[in-house]
């Protein structure tokens, strides 16, 4: 049987999480939020605080998400390319090195001036029109837009790698990168020359500016799209399938991957379906073999509609017994280092997890909230800081927490567990997990 009699919501507050700022009153912007739904549901829930990867280890997204589904990142992960590309339905296919890259802004000296060109949102299908397929020696290269100031690169060809390094410089304020080999294999250097030429290409391509979109964003004082930032070169990883067919005993679902995730029942499928905002993720699902749903008005940025979200999940909760859902807002805030705007995006995953908390029955229900990372105001990137993280619903057995939030959730019953523990500790909850040992 599927076991949609018992089911599990994992809500993600995409870098949610922080450190205290100096203002107001020394909170961290989760404390400063308003956040009523996720207070009542930490007053009914057992918290703790979560790392996601592994103490101190700044996790990605995509390492982070891996842990979370019970996939070691640590066996699984090869590169955030692959998940980027796949994730925006691009074919990723073995042999073939895929990148995450940026619609960036630089200036005359190539010193990129905006990582993610103003956050562009519209035109760079228009930006790309021509580029992707182009040939560089006898690699083909394909190109295609994904989120906002996103797209996906893929490198097809014989003798390639994925070990080089990225165009993109992670800050601003420098020059794009040339890409390296990061050994000495006549693959790694092949790649690296075809990723550098077509980068060159590409800014020569964006500077003919076609369709006029750089022209118009420079008539309306925006930053112009006039360089690709490649980066998270990687191939194509075999995950596991996450749920498996009810009746297939000889692939049940532990069996696939021993001792990295938690033994279900006989009888009984783990059926995943994930509802998310980022090409990166959804990239993940499909290669897990989950139901990757895709809603109109997510957009991944802060005017996202987390209320079609919500009703998206208890939707596929009908068909589901998993269900991971990601808003990314919050990360957005942190990433920006603006801490009101962070503030409001966690206002809106509260919205979220209101609607969750009106519709789900907890008698059959798990509702797990928790971050992937911290995104610290103060860091403007993904930090290494445990994440709070509450259990809630079937089961559970409500500790003295009383607020969501880094300290206090610290003080919860769950102690300190990683990304990995969640599938264990969801499937304990919902009693379908099979007996380890005598």
């Amino acid at each position: 049987m599927l076991g949609t009699d018992r089911v599990a919501i994992v809500l993600i507050g995409d870098g949610m999480a922080g450190r205290p700022l100096r203002e107001p009153y020394g909170k961290t912007t989760l404390e400063a939020a308003h956040t009523p739904n996720l207070n009542r549901l930490a007053k009914m829930g057992m918290c703790g605080i979560m790392d996601p990867v592994a103490p101190g280890v700044r996790a990605g997204s995509d390492t982070s998400h891996l842990a979370i589904l019970g996939y070691d990142p640590f066996v699984y992960y090869l590169g955030r390319g692959p998940f980027e590309c796949r994730g925006i339905g691009m074919d990723v296919r073995p042999g073939d090195v895929a990148f995450r890259c940026n619609f960036s802004t630089m200036d005359d000296d190539g010193v990129i001036t905006d990582r993610r060109a103003g956050r562009i949102e519209s035109g760079t299908d228009k930006l790309l029109d021509g580029l992707d397929g182009i040939r560089i020696e006898d690699v083909t290269c394909y190109i295609q837009p994904s989120v906002a100031h996103r797209c996906g690169l893929v490198l097809r060809g014989s003798g390639l790698s994925h070990k080089v390094t990225d165009v993109d410089p992670h800050d601003a304020g420098v020059k794009y990168h040339k890409s390296e080999p990061m050994d000495d294999s006549p693959e790694a250097k092949k790649t690296a020359r075809v990723l550098n030429a077509f980068v060159e290409r590409a800014i020569e391509h964006l500077a003919e500016d076609t369709h006029g979109v750089n022209k118009e964003r420079t008539a309306a004082g925006l930053p112009m799209a006039n360089v690709l930032t490649p980066r998270g070169a990687g191939i194509g990883p075999h995950l596991p399938p996450f749920g498996v067919a009810a009746d297939d005993e000889s692939a049940r679902w532990a069996d696939l991957a021993p001792g990295q995730r938690a033994h279900i029942e006989p009888g009984i499928a783990l059926s995943g379906a994930m509802v998310v905002e980022t090409g990166l993720v959804w990239g993940i699902g499909y290669f897990a073999g989950m139901d990757v749903i895709k809603v109109d008005g997510a957009t991944g940025g802060y005017d996202t509609d987390v209320v079609a979200m919500g009703r998206a999940m208890i939707q596929a909760t009908q068909r589901h017994n998993f269900i991971l859902g990601n808003v990314k807002c919050p990360d957005v805030g942190g990433h920006d280092r603006d801490a009101d705007k962070k503030i409001e995006a966690i206002e809106k995953v509260d919205v979220l997890a209101g609607l969750l908390l009106d519709e789900l029955d907890f008698n059959r229900s798990v509702l797990v909230v928790s971050a992937d990372h911290a995104t610290p105001i103060s860091v403007g990137d993904h930090s290494g800081d445990a994440v709070p993280i509450m259990f809630c619903g079937r089961g559970v057995a409500a500790d003295n927490v009383t607020e969501y939030g880094e300290r206090a959730c610290a003080a919860g019953s769950v102690g300190r567990i990683r990304g990995r523990d969640i599938v264990n500790m969801t499937t304990n909850l919902l009693a379908i997990q099979e007996k380890f040992g005598a």
